[in-house]
């Protein structure tokens, strides 16, 4: 995001103010969207009951401070922001906010709402010290589709406002299966104004992707195949960026690793093979087992709850062939787990693009401001906003990139699929525009960026191709030409050092 869009937001945003500064409810709600603007990114964690939502925002967290269980607490939007001292609000729907206790139970965080219904509290706030905080506030969302119609509506209404913008910039939604009702939420999610697509603000979660092959130490390889499959499926290419598999409760577990665990699972690891297939042949069978000696049932209980059977099986194998210290171990876990490859797509997804976002968040509250709450005077306001759309090179990708998803564009597949990633479909780093190694020297990528500019040019001249697709050149081209831009720029800090 180039600072000028940045400080063309923030500006509109002012000149909003000034249009509706006597309407005392228009005024607090482009302060809001003013305050969002310098906030960290908003994700929401959405997805049907028992995805493992809670569970997978406390792995991104590298803590267990989001309540796992189904008790009042998951039935309430919960937002997680960074915070020097921790603290919890309460909002409720009616009345003024209030702190509640901070209480722990074996290592988790617990909720104790002292009294307050569920349907009486409007949200949660949590403000913790985890650097993962500091880039994102996290939103926990109730389950949707879920039994109770309230629940299941407080989740839309929410990600979803029928007149205003969403309160949050992305969405992390995690799914089991591929169901209608999961691709019926993310359409409701996608953004359908000038500049705004869900396609590039959505990314789908294979969750509990460790019980895909019934525990096996190969579950995630066959959960890794189903999620290609999926992220290939017309109907979910159009509304997600992509589809990552993640076991969670391994990845939680990894990042918060106990002594007791791994001394647990040393113990484990005495047993031959043999042996521990036949233990581990169950849940249940595994509880029973009296081997290895000085493995308590509560021991195993604990595991069980923690890691899975699937879980288990890894860190002992693991163990077994160089992980011998808990830091390691714990890290391999996170890996193999697939939050690893989560939190880059994360970060080249979301991350990358976080102030593009934000920004495209305020445009959008202004244009619903508008529509809704016309009035004299308005439309040089009207003005600003649509040039600010459409002179936008990031808003211009954006748009490219949803219509390369959904609608499609005039070109070949091969150029098709070049564009998409020259315009951030894969992330915005320079080696992922171009399609080169990470670690590949500046020269080469200024190369490359180079003979991609040329290309495109020579596309754009061509009579060959169709008059629809000029646009997409002209924002291929404008993409390339800020890469060798950045380029330039690095070149002459890098010379007046």
């Amino acid at each position: 995001m180039t600072p000028s869009t940045t400080a063309g937001a923030a500006g509109l945003i002012r000149e909003a103010l000034e249009v509706y500064g006597d309407d005392p409810q228009a005024a607090a709600v482009l302060r809001g969207y003013a305050r969002r603007l310098a906030e960290p990114l908003r994700i929401a964690v959405a997805g049907m009951v028992k995805a493992g939502k809670s569970t997978l925002l406390n792995a991104i967290i590298g803590e267990e401070i989001a309540p796992t269980d189904t008790g009042e607490c998951t039935r309430i939007v919960t937002w997680y922001r960074h915070g020097h001292t921790p603290r919890i609000t309460l909002h409720p729907i009616t009345g003024e906010p209030r702190n509640l206790p901070l209480k722990r139970v074996d290592g988790r965080l617990v909720f104790v709402l002292d009294g307050v219904q569920a349907e009486d509290v409007d949200r949660l706030d949590v403000e913790w010290p985890a650097p993962a905080l500091q880039a994102m506030t996290l939103i926990d969302t109730p389950g949707i589709a879920s039994l109770s119609q309230d629940v299941s509506a407080r989740s839309v209404r929410f990600l979803t406002p029928e007149d205003s913008a969403s309160e949050a910039d992305a969405v992390i939604y995690l799914m089991r299966h591929l169901h209608a009702s999961d691709l019926r939420f993310l359409e409701s999610f996608q953004d359908t104004g000038a500049g705004r697509s869900g396609t590039v603000n959505a990314l789908a979660v294979l969750s509990r992707a460790d019980e895909v092959g019934a525990g096996r130490i190969d579950s995630l390889l066959s959960a890794g195949t189903i999620a290609e499959r999926y992220s290939r499926d017309p109907n979910l290419r159009k509304l997600a960026l992509g589809v990552v598999p993640v076991a969670g409760l391994l990845a939680q577990s990894a990042r918060t690793l106990r002594q007791p665990d791994f001394e647990a699972l040393q113990l484990l690891a005495t047993l031959d093979r043999a042996a521990r297939e036949r233990m581990m042949l169950s849940a249940d069978r595994f509880r029973r087992s009296r081997e290895p000696e000085g493995l308590t049932e509560e021991a195993r209980r604990s595991l069980l709850a923690r890691y899975g059977l699937f879980g288990i099986r890894l860190a002992v194998v693991l163990i077994r062939n160089g992980y011998p210290e808990p830091t390691p171990l714990a890290h391999e876990l996170a890996r193999r787990s697939g939050l690893d490859p989560l939190l880059e797509v994360l970060d080249r997804q979301f991350q990358a693009r976080a102030e593009a976002l934000k920004a495209r968040t305020a445009l959008v509250a202004v244009g619903n401001l508008l529509d809704s709450r016309p009035r004299d005077g308005s439309e040089q306001l009207a003005a600003s906003l649509e040039r600010l759309q459409a002179n936008a090179h990031e808003f211009r990708e954006l748009r490219l990139l949803a219509a390369l998803r959904t609608t499609g564009v005039e070109l070949a597949p091969e150029l098709a699929a070049e564009a998409e990633r020259i315009i951030g479909g894969h992330g915005t780093a320079p080696d992922l525009r171009l399609g080169l190694a990470a670690d590949s020297s500046p020269d080469l990528l200024a190369a490359e960026a180079r003979r991609c500019l040329a290309r495109w040019r020579r596309a754009a001249e061509s009579p060959l191709t169709p008059r629809s697709a000029l646009e997409v050149c002209r924002v291929v081209i404008r993409s390339c030409e800020g890469v060798l831009a950045d380029f330039a720029v690095r070149d002459r800090r890098a010379q007046s050092a």
